[in-house]
């Protein structure tokens, strides 16, 4: 029986990664397939500043939620689940105003980065923010109901529309804020999608708001605010500090070069990172709330997913900067050549952030929080050698080692509070 049941349970985990996982390949895999054609539409500093302009909302949303919806998953009581749910869509509406009364100064804000283009595009930031936070708490809703479908209908739905977009925009000339109308549209209309044939039954309850709940349940995972929000803001902060530190100093157009260089690295990692990241956190909360052990299968996933990227880092490193030339054109082979520098950082990345989740499930995030100013603080100080020294490659690489060193700190951690919790449940 105990075997039958371990066989169900390793069934469901791989089905359900299985169907992330398909619909993350095909959303990457479009995505992927028309850089091609958009980088011989778009400039280099058309997409230096849709990078600029995602860096920068991609802050906003972590804060608009105060991290909140990364605690729909944890409670047992559907009933608390759903204040939560509706405690984070109020502090996006806060979040939401905060910015259109940002939108009169958006040309001093342009000026602090050195780009004069952004104040044009400014007005459109609450709508990505708005869209891209209300997406952030809905999937974590989807994750705890099991919702699986409703994720890879978005995910897909939101890579079509997004490349449709950009290259219909782009066709009609419509440069530079065709990227980013493209980028805001794209997950909205994709959530609408994601809500159809029975989503309004999926979310009853919803909007029925008990105001006590919602101060009960902001108060039994404060910690998320508390830490977790900070965390995971210093996390998002330090990835895009490459953007924010060395645009003002570089231009728009390296800026441009290194964002297609991350968006090449990043789209395939990242289909396999957030298809296992969710189930695995999904599990993971379930299995906790059953006393059962997590080691076996968290840290052997690590360990195989190791062995598995280690000979196909090695291989891309000799082939990158001639297949980013002929896949983007000439003009884009020296993203081939940031790629490779940032080779030892994404590998270890996508082998460890899978379950970088492990802090919040254990109720480590004071720790975790401090682990990631160091880490920030040791960053800006990597890309300050570069810039003092008006050298980008050497900022890139300083950059990349960092991280390296860096997440395999987070690994150790990781695997010491996996194993201490183990230990826990064979003693209790």
């Amino acid at each position: 029986m105990h075997l039958r049941l371990k066989n169900r349970v390793q069934s469901e985990l791989v089905r359900n990664s299985a169907r992330l996982l398909t619909a993350n390949v095909v959303a990457q895999v479009i995505g992927l397939l028309v850089y091609p054609v958009l980088t011989r539409m778009y400039s280099a500093d058309d997409f230096g500043l849709l990078n600029l302009f995602m860096s920068i909302g991609g802050i906003l949303i972590l804060i608009s939620t105060a991290d909140y919806q990364n605690a729909i998953v944890l409670p047992k009581e559907n009933t608390r689940a759903r204040a939560i749910v509706q405690l984070c869509l109020a502090l996006v509406a806060g979040m939401l105003l905060l910015l259109v009364a940002s939108i009169p100064f958006s040309r001093p804000l342009a000026r602090l980065f050195n780009a004069p283009d952004l104040a044009n595009w400014w007005w459109l930031m609450p709508l990505y923010v708005g869209g891209l936070s209300v997406w952030a708490v809905l999937s974590n809703y989807y994750l705890r109901e099991k919702a699986f479908r409703r994720i890879s209908v978005y995910q897909m739905s939101q890579s079509v529309l997004n490349a449709a977009g950009k290259t219909g925009l782009g066709a009609c000339g419509f440069f530079s804020g065709g990227m980013i109308v493209s980028t805001i549209l794209a997950p909205v209309l994709a959530i609408l999608v994601s809500l159809l044939n029975g989503g309004r039954q999926l979310l009853s309850g919803i909007f029925r708001i008990n105001k006590n709940a919602l101060r009960a349940e902001a108060h039994a995972y404060r910690n998320f605010p508390l830490y977790s929000m900070p965390r995971s803001l210093v996390s998002t902060l330090c990835p895009n500090l490459p953007i924010l530190m060395l645009t003002p100093v570089f231009g728009l157009t390296e800026m441009g070069y290194f964002g297609m260089a991350l968006t090449l690295a990043m789209r395939p990692l990242q289909m396999i990172v957030q298809s296992v990241y969710q189930v695995l956190l999904q599990r993971t909360a379930q299995t906790v709330n059953e006393r059962k052990k997590i080691g076996n299968l968290l840290l052997r996933f690590v360990a195989v997913a190791f062995a598995v990227l280690l000979p196909l880092f090695v291989g891309l490193y000799f082939i990158l900067p001639w297949l980013t030339e002929v896949l983007l054109g000439s003009d884009w082979r020296v993203s081939g050549e940031y790629i490779r520098l940032l080779l030892p950082w994404l590998l270890v990345m996508t082998a460890v952030a899978p379950i970088g989740f492990i802090p919040d499930v254990f109720g480590q995030q004071r720790v975790g929080f401090i682990l990631e100013i160091v880490y920030m603080l040791l960053t800006i100080g990597a890309l300050s050698v570069g810039i003092a020294l008006r050298d980008f490659r050497l900022a890139m690489l300083c950059y990349s080692l960092l991280n390296t060193l860096m997440i395999s700190g987070q690994m150790a951690w990781y695997a010491w509070l996996i194993r201490r919790y183990d230990r826990s449940v064979q003693d209790a």
